[in-house]
C-alpha cells in the first residue's frame, strides 16, 4: 500500500494530522503504562497512593481512545461488518465508503460535537475539578472535558479525507 491513494498515507494535510496525533498518543500509551507501574509499587510496595496519579490513568486512557479514533480511521482499522466489502472493486468499495462518510460519519461526528461543547463549556466556566479530595486539579478537567468534543471534530476531519480518497477510487475505476 505504498500509493497515495492506499489507507494511512501521507497524502494531504488530514491525513498528516491523523497520523501526527496517533504517533504522539502512541507516547500517552507509554506513559500510561509507567504511571500505572507507579500506582502499583506505590499502593503494595508502599501502602501508599495518590488520588491524583490513580485519576491521570483513567483520563490517559479515555485520551487515547477518544483521540486515537482519526488515527485509527486514517489505517481502516476501525469495526467494519466486511461481509462483501474486501471482494469488491476499487469503485464499489469508494461508493460504500462516500456513502457511509456522508450519511453516517459525519451527521454523527456533527451531532456529537454540538451535544458535548456545552459539557466542555461548562466544566471551564464552573472551572472543575476532581470530585476526590486530592484528585486531579483545576484546568485539567475541563481541559480532558474538551477532548469530547475535538474527537468528533478530528474524526470528521478524517471522514473528509476518506471522502476524497473515495471520490478519487470512483473516478479511477
Amino acid at each position: 500500500m505504498s500509493d497515495s491513494s492506499s489507507p494511512g498515507s501521507s497524502q494531504n494535510l488530514l491525513d498528516r494530522f491523523s497520523r501526527a496525533t496517533g504517533e504522539i498518543l502512541s507516547w500517552l500509551t507509554l506513559a500510561m503504562v509507567i504511571v500505572t507501574f507507579v500506582v502499583v509499587i506505590m499502593r503494595y510496595v508502599f501502602n501508599a497512593g495518590l488520588i491524583w496519579i490513580q485519576e491521570s490513568v483513567i483520563w490517559m486512557h479515555g485520551a487515547v481512545f477518544m483521540l486515537g479514533a482519526a488515527y485509527t480511521l486514517l489505517l481502516e482499522e476501525h469495526v467494519r461488518v466486511d461481509i462483501f466489502y474486501h471482494k469488491m472493486s476499487a469503485q464499489h468499495r469508494g461508493w460504500i465508503d462516500l456513502i457511509g462518510v456522508v450519511v453516517f460519519l459525519l451527521p454523527l461526528c456533527g451531532l456529537l460535537a454540538y451535544k458535548s461543547y456545552d459539557f466542555a463549556v461548562v466544566s471551564w466556566s464552573l472551572h472543575e475539578s476532581s470530585r476526590e479530595p486530592g484528585g486531579l486539579p483545576y484546568p485539567l478537567i475541563p481541559m480532558l472535558k474538551t477532548i469530547v468534543v475535538i474527537m468528533p471534530v478530528a474524526v470528521a476531519l478524517q471522514g473528509i479525507s476518506l471522502l476524497l480518497r473515495s471520490l478519487a477510487a470512483i473516478r479511477r475505476s
